[in-house]
């Protein structure tokens, strides 16, 4: 099942594409986010697609498949792009990734190794 979360908690269950292409649309100030994750029993992890409306008017666009080493981020600064992508995700399709340069940024969700101190242990 897919839903629809915008920054101010509003959730749409199954959204329709008009519900999608909204939510994309009133981003804005005190609303600069939204995600669509896929919530599946036979699916591990987390699957989701999220936007975040930046303050130079560009979206960066971030997905993730299952795993932190499938974390992928761009930026654009056209809707209409983002629109495609996002109901390409949803709809499970295999080219919605086409439209843009992806840079994979698992590094950011490793966890940090643990500090080291110099003392010998007795």
């Amino acid at each position: 099942m897919l839903i629809a979360t915008n920054a101010r908690g509003h959730t749409v269950k199954r959204p329709s594409k008009p519900a999608i292409g909204t939510t994309l649309g009133n981003l804005g100030r005190d609303n600069e986010h939204m995600v669509v994750e896929r919530r599946d029993e036979d699916l591990a992890g987390d699957w989701y697609v999220q936007v975040l409306l930046r303050e130079n008017n560009t979206y960066q666009l971030e997905y993730r498949d299952g795993v932190p080493a499938e974390h992928y981020q761009t930026q654009t600064i056209s809707q209409e792009k983002v629109l495609r992508a996002l109901l390409g995700w949803g709809a499970g399709t295999s080219n919605w990734r086409e439209d843009f340069m992806w840079n994979n940024i698992s590094s950011m969700f490793e966890p940090s190794a643990p500090e080291t101190t110099d003392q010998p242990t007795v």
